[in-house]
């Protein structure tokens, strides 16, 4: 009985490794090296124009905050630092100081706070809900000057709406001079503030709170964690982005405010209601002291920066930017 032939095996065949297409990397390095190159030239226009239009004039307004330009005439003198020692020595300029600060602050808190909670109002499952963003959003599209002449219609006295509603619910003598009375001028416009921008920081915590996830909220709430519990370990440090975002754009906000002073107040009464930035239009434009004005605007771009450089550094400790 013959046995069965059995063929030799054969090894396979030697696998061919491939070989790094060098040559089209090469290629493709030199043709993102040839497109980088000319990249710059996309912004280049949009560089120019703001070289123009932002970077020049400021380095020439740090300049003559350190002369006595009148902003007309060809010739100036320079006075080195008198411009800023006026202003810390004026008294209105002092006020100025003081009330740029209380807008700042008294708008950065109750526009936060009221934002926060009309946010976490409206971001349940309540009727007409979305109806409700957008009249609360309303105030921020309108213009400044709108809103101004609005509230100073609203701040009348004897005939004003908000001293007819006073006598509305019983208080029959109440007429306070809203704009008129040192003492509450800057409470007053500080309000028109916090109503037209309440609804811009609303929407940037609606916006965080979209990102809160519910598992956690359920899980807390099975742990027996109530609402006020909830919000202050599982929602609000998911906010601390939002927090800290509306916190710089509101104090920016605030230092910055302008319209509403000078159309209500002028910054009256009396110069009491005045702030760094009408306190610039003021020096510079119906003064004619230019140079003394840039100084105003000079120190007001400081503190800004500032407070919004330790902004941002704690908007980048709390992971909201990278």
């Amino acid at each position: 009985m013959t046995s069965p032939t059995i063929a030799p095996a054969t090894e396979p065949p030697p696998a061919t490794a491939k070989r790094p297409a060098s040559g089209s990397s090469t290629l493709r390095r030199n043709a993102a090296r040839t497109g980088s190159r000319y990249l710059w030239l996309f912004i280049l226009p949009a560089a120019v124009f703001y070289v123009f239009v932002v970077l020049i004039p400021s380095f020439q307004g740090v300049f003559f905050s350190f002369t006595d330009w009148n902003g007309l005439a060809n010739d100036w003198t320079f006075v080195g630092l008198d411009n800023f020692v006026r202003l810390f020595e004026d008294p209105v300029s002092v006020k100025a100081i003081g009330n740029t600060f209380l807008y700042a602050i008294l708008s950065t808190v109750f526009e936060n706070i009221f934002g926060l909670l009309i946010a976490l109002a409206l971001h349940s499952r309540i009727k007409s809900r979305n109806v409700l963003r957008v009249l609360f959003f309303m105030p921020v599209v309108l213009l400044s000057v709108v809103i101004a002449y609005l509230w100073q219609y609203l701040f009348q006295v004897n005939n004003g709406a908000i001293t007819q509603l006073l006598h509305a619910i019983g208080l029959s003598d109440a007429n306070p001079n809203w704009l008129g009375d040192p003492n509450l001028v800057v409470f007053s416009i500080s309000a028109i503030v916090i109503w037209q921008f309440t609804g811009y920081t609303m929407v940037i915590y609606l916006a965080g709170l979209q990102g809160v996830p519910q598992e956690q909220l359920e899980a807390a709430s099975i742990d027996g964690a109530g609402p006020i519990a909830r919000f202050w370990y599982v929602v609000r440090p998911l906010l601390a982005p939002a927090i800290t975002v509306n916190i710089m754009l509101s104090l920016i906000r605030g230092f910055m405010i302008f319209d509403q002073i000078w159309v209500t107040t002028g910054g009256g009464p009396a110069d009491t209601s005045h702030s760094l930035s009408t306190l610039v239009y003021r020096t510079a434009f119906q003064f004619g002291e230019l140079g003394r004005g840039a100084a105003i605007a000079l120190v007001l771009a400081v503190i800004v920066a500032v407070l919004g450089f330790f902004q941002y550094r704690g908007l980048l400790r709390s992971g909201g930017a990278r």
